[in-house]
């Protein structure tokens, strides 16, 4: 049977559990409170702008709870919610409003202006048609379920999330209810979620990881979720504390951000189980920084198209494994590819291809890029380059399209990036393969030093030198204060190719 409306059930079994806790204010949601509130929203949205299942509700803000209602909502009735990122320029929030075709648009109070901005045409979206955030909260009284459209199937979507863009216009990445609840399934096999943990949620809800590497996990397995409306790792750190959080998750730039502050020292992280770091290898110092704090590292691998949970290290193996992001989780199949499609042997660098229920369906009005993405039998192309190892480890060896080729020679900068790591004084590294004269191309290396640190490029060359085959070490060397990062905290190789000159 089909079941994506969560709440109905937790409301009845623990009624008064907090599902959701406003951070800064420490204003408790239960379960049975937010199914309420999501059945009369969801009422409300089709009784006052006539919605009907599949009609999108776009989201212009910052974390709120009113964000999760919408969500919520979208799970009792069939909507698509379609969250907007708040620090596109105007022309590129412009183009995802104009595919995404929303209904409606509920604005958070600082985004007011930048909605009325939009040149869109008013038979696509009527002004009349956006709101404020805050009157998700003024809804109808409560209604039967059997009054509610019937609740959607695992194929349908629930939201489309939009790529960065990195590679042209950005894309909608269709997210159906299966996926949402395969990644759960997943995500609760792996790291042994219980109804207890506790948890915070600081990632904007544009990106995948504000939705689904904890809160719908916690949502499905009747968790709780400590809401913030931005990162802030002083009071996440205190949260620890205060208020018992068992599980911590970021990128490591989130992670480094949160060691190197004050409070760090102050806190004693005890009821913390484990960390889970995304989106990058995370540097050894670092993870022995926070194991040194008794605070165990799961290094996980994912992607908006593929769940978003699709890889975990088991913290035992932090250090011995340093830099593999682990198994596959329960419910999806790998491969490793060659560029004709071919399985390659163990420790071998290849594709990753990716499947199983927490693949997206494809990409919102895009056949060309969904058929490019998804073979016939349901394969997706990653675009990341991995290896195994001979215990069935993987490892992300880099991006398919970051590779380049140095005197005839494969070079992957991620494995570059791990070596420059390894040198003490280095906090932050990045390589990206720019032309050459003599061998095609050669690599770039950007720095970023720690703290009362000093590194001369001489010095940090003779030290890839001694990690790194000839043609893997950078002929170029450039020293930053700091790394340019996107709004997930990942460098942005992009911008730093467009920094690059040679010397």
């Amino acid at each position: 049977m089909t079941r994506t409306d969560w709440l109905e059930r937790h409301a009845l079994y623990t009624p008064d559990h907090p599902a959701i806790v406003w951070a800064p204010t420490g204003r408790k949601y239960s379960y049975a409170e937010l199914h309420t509130r999501a059945t009369r929203l969801a009422a409300t949205l089709i009784k006052r702008h006539d919605l009907s299942p599949g009609d999108r509700v776009a989201v212009l803000a910052e974390n709120a709870v009113e964000h999760v209602l919408l969500f919520l909502a979208a799970q009792t009735a069939g909507f698509v919610l379609v969250p907007l990122n708040f620090r596109l320029a105007l022309p590129e929030l412009q183009y995802v409003v104009t595919d995404a075709e929303p209904s409606l648009i509920f604005v958070g109070a600082d985004y007011a202006d930048t909605v009325t901005d939009l040149d869109t045409p008013a038979d696509l979206l009527p002004l009349d048609e956006v709101f404020a955030l805050s009157e998700t909260n003024d809804a109808l009284t409560p209604v039967p379920r059997a009054e509610l459209p019937p609740q959607p199937g695992l194929d349908d979507p629930v939201m489309i999330l939009y790529t960065s863009g990195t590679t042209g216009r950005p894309k909608g990445a269709i997210i159906s209810h299966g996926m949402i609840a395969w990644n759960s399934v997943n995500t609760e096999m792996r790291l042994d979620l219980t109804s207890n943990d506790r948890s915070f949620n600081a990632a904007p809800f544009y990106h995948t990881g504000g939705w689904n590497v904890l809160l719908t996990p916690f949502l499905h397995h009747g968790a709780t979720t400590f809401l913030l409306p931005s990162f802030d790792p002083e009071a996440i750190l205190r949260l620890c504390d205060d208020e018992e959080l068992t599980i911590l998750w970021g990128v490591p730039t989130m992670l480094k951000m949160m060691s190197d502050h004050p409070a760090f020292d102050e806190v004693t992280l005890e009821s913390v189980r484990y960390a889970i770091v995304g989106g990058e290898a995370m540097p050894e110092p670092l993870i022995r920084v926070w194991q040194d704090k008794g605070v165990p590292i799961r290094q996980g691998f994912g992607m908006t198209e593929v769940g978003v949970n699709c890889f975990s290290l088991p913290e035992k193996d932090a250090l011995r494994k340093i830099g593999s992001i682990g198994f596959p989780n329960f419910y999806i199949d790998t491969r490793v590819v060659d560029e004709d499609g071919n399985d390659v042997a163990a420790n071998t660098t290849g594709e990753l291809l990716m499947r199983g229920p927490v693949v997206t369906p494809g990409y919102w009005r895009n056949p060309e890029a969904t058929a490019e993405a998804i073979d016939e039998d349901g394969w997706f192309a990653t675009g990341d380059l991995v290896r195994v190892d001979d215990e069935g480890y993987f490892y992300v060896v880099g991006r398919k399209k970051e590779m380049y080729i140095s005197g005839g020679e494969n070079v992957y900068p991620a494995e570059v990036e791990t070596a420059l790591y390894e040198h003490p004084a280095v906090a932050e590294a990045a390589v990206i393969g720019v032309p050459d004269d003599t061998w095609g191309e050669t690599g770039a290396a950007f720095i970023a030093l720690k703290e009362g640190q000093s590194l001369t490029e001489d010095e940090l060359l003779a030290h890839a030198r001694s990690h790194l085959a000839r043609y893997k070490v950078p002929r170029h060397v450039r020293f930053l204060d700091e790394l340019p990062k996107g709004h997930s905290g990942k460098i942005q190789k992009s911008e730093l190719a467009d920094r690059f000159a040679p010397a």
